[in-house]
């Protein structure tokens, strides 16, 4: 399984925390809490890896940075 960055933030305009995967191209998902949001993402992650793979698409090599 590839391992993509994930950004979590606040959202005060969406009321939510806001999940991205910078690395795919609009892959993101929101969430009541930053775990929800994180679950939801991951979920995001997984269906843009298949849709991307179903199109023949190349999927960008994670970059494997690790956040503290």
């Amino acid at each position: 399984m590839c391992k993509y960055e994930v950004t979590i933030r606040w959202s005060g305009e969406d009321g939510a925390f806001v999940a991205e995967a910078p690395e795919l191209p609009d892959c993101a998902a929101h969430g009541d809490t930053a775990d929800a949001a994180l679950a939801r993402c991951h979920e995001a992650i997984g269906l843009w890896i298949d849709t991307a793979l179903e199109h023949g698409r190349p999927l960008p090599e994670p970059s494997g940075h690790r956040l503290t």
